[in-house]
């Protein structure tokens, strides 16, 4: 098993950026494509990024594309999710996860392993 703690989030104001942590610990991610996922307030939860185990490969979510970047470092064992020129509409709890299969990765019942979440307020 693979444990997630996610690190990062805050209160910030529009435009300004973030640099949200995901540390694992249990099993290197090296194998597990990871992604993350946010809920906002009375909505589903949906995913925002995902970088793949294999080749990491990267896809994003059309709300966030050319605003963040995910990455990874394997020897640190923690995935990264760089978000700039933050929108009031960011705001949500942003979730960790991880699954070691490669297909519909962008669906949230793929993942096996979550973290507890780190919540991401952006003010207008």
């Amino acid at each position: 098993q693979v444990a997630l703690v996610e690190s990062g989030g805050g209160l910030v104001q529009a435009g300004d950026s973030l640099r949200l942590t995901c540390a694992a610990s249990g099993r290197t991610i090296s194998s597990y494509s990871m992604g993350w996922f946010r809920q906002a307030p009375g909505k589903e939860r949906e995913f925002v990024a995902i970088i793949t185990r294999l080749g990491g490969s990267t896809y994003y979510t059309d709300s966030v594309k050319g605003r963040s970047t995910i990455s990874r470092d394997n020897a640190k064992n923690t995935v990264l999710l760089q978000m700039n020129s933050l929108k009031p509409e960011d705001t949500a709890v942003y979730y960790c996860a991880a699954t070691p299969h490669s297909g519909e990765i962008t669906r949230e019942q793929t993942y096996a392993y979550w973290g507890q979440g780190t919540q991401v307020t952006v003010s207008s």
